[in-house]
């Protein structure tokens, strides 16, 4: 697999906490967006880019990300290799998920938000957003 993880780190005194990722660098950025899954559907499933990329960032609890790479865009494998790992904002930590994935999230916690940065304009996005069926893959 070809994602990243963009390591932050948090700073902490007595007024408080900053989380930051000094590392990430924004020149790509297009836009951004916030996404908090309801308590009755947790799972948001499966969405993949073929030339967009995403990054994630936890604002407020955590997620379950898995992340496959489609061999076929309009009838892919059932059976390929989902990898999965959990972000938190306790890490602030950024994913980055380059084109050519698709990616289901599932909320763990009550309120938590997602943070998400793309390189497309929401225009471009229109093009290059393919929705798979929830039970495509496991997650």
């Amino acid at each position: 697999m070809n994602f990243s993880i963009i390591t932050g780190g948090i700073f902490k005194d007595n007024r408080g906490s900053i989380s930051h990722v000094n590392d990430f660098d924004m020149e790509k950025i297009k836009r951004f967006y916030v996404v908090e899954n309801t308590l009755e559907n947790p799972k948001r499933a499966w969405q993949g880019h073929q030339f967009e990329s995403k990054w994630f960032f936890v604002l407020k609890g955590s997620f379950l990300v898995g992340l496959v790479q489609p061999d076929n865009w309009e009838n892919p494998s059932k059976d390929l290799k989902v990898e999965t790992l959990v972000l938190k904002d306790s890490q602030s930590d950024i994913l980055h998920i380059p084109c050519g994935y698709a990616n289901g999230i599932v909320s763990l916690e009550q309120g938590s938000k997602l943070l998400v940065f793309s390189d497309f304009d929401i225009e471009k996005a229109a093009t290059d957003n393919i929705k798979f069926d929830i039970h495509t893959w496991p997650l």
